[in-house]
């Protein structure tokens, strides 16, 4: 019997417009209402997740920043933490200075973007879920001045080769990990993975690896299916986490959630 469902977000409770529909909410509802946890497991930070989650209370745990923590949202507190040492980040993001990349980076739960044209581009692409985000004019120097913790470093390819410049500058770095997409790349501490924090979380819940559900669509939701019992992949998900799924679900934008909480998960309750 499934007890806990991690449920990423985008591309998966989020249709290809970073939209929630309700469908998907009153199904992740009824999964809590039949004793269900739902846990948003996200690469986004606390503050910007999905404002249409935000306005809901079904939820308590939230697995943010990949994986780099885990917040406990009625006690108001970490439950686990797992950040890019402070030293690197500053180092890391030192060294990126200059090199064309768009910079953003999750700070103390806080999500900062460098620059007004990212800052810009965000809200237009993510609309509400942008709004509480911070325009600073260097994360590096930020970084490097605050020491405040450093969840994770996103670095955005804007010129041809930026992909291939970042992973060499990333090589020497053994206590970092990346991720990589099209168009950036996501930086946190080795060691941090949805993984990693869902076993953690489910470790403390007294929850078994069986009795744990998980829906992705990307790369970074794999350590996530290590985790779970039963294992979801969106019809819209990398082939890599889909050869590994238990079940393919429609798209994000054919309300797969829904679909895998209705069909799979409750009629078996």
């Amino acid at each position: 019997m499934i007890k806990l469902i991690a449920v990423d977000m985008d591309g998966t409770c989020l249709d290809s417009k970073s939209r929630m529909s309700e469908k998907t909410v009153s199904a992740l509802k009824a999964a809590a209402e039949n004793g269900i946890t739902v846990v948003p497991t996200t690469g986004r930070n606390l503050k910007c997740l999905p404002h249409r989650l935000q306005a809901e209370s079904f939820y308590r745990y939230v697995i943010t920043s990949n994986g780099a923590g885990v917040v406990d949202l009625k006690e108001n507190k970490r439950i686990f933490d797992l950040p890019i040492p402070c030293s690197a980040a500053a180092e890391l993001l030192e060294k990126c200075k200059g090199k064309g990349f768009g910079t953003a980076a999750h700070i103390d739960e806080e999500y900062y973007i460098q620059g007004r044209v990212l800052s810009v581009a965000g809200r237009f692409f993510y609309g509400k879920d942008a709004e509480k985000s911070i325009c600073i004019k260097s994360i590096a120097d930020f970084v490097a001045k605050s020491k405040k913790t450093v969840e994770e470093i996103q670095l955005y390819f804007i010129k041809p080769k930026s992909k291939d410049i970042i992973k060499e500058i990333l090589a020497p770095y053994k206590e970092l990990t990346a991720a990589y997409s099209s168009i950036y790349v996501e930086i946190f501490a080795n060691g941090a993975s949805k993984g990693i924090a869902l076993a953690e979380l489910a470790k403390q819940l007294g929850i078994k690896k069986e009795e744990i559900a998980c829906i992705g669509d990307g790369e970074n939701d794999l350590p996530m299916f290590e985790a779970s019992g039963m294992k979801f992949a969106m019809g819209n998900a990398v082939d890599t986490l889909k050869e590994k799924a238990d079940f393919v679900l429609p798209s994000n934008n054919e309300d797969g959630v829904a679909f895998a909480i209705n069909e799979y998960i409750l009629k078996n309750k």
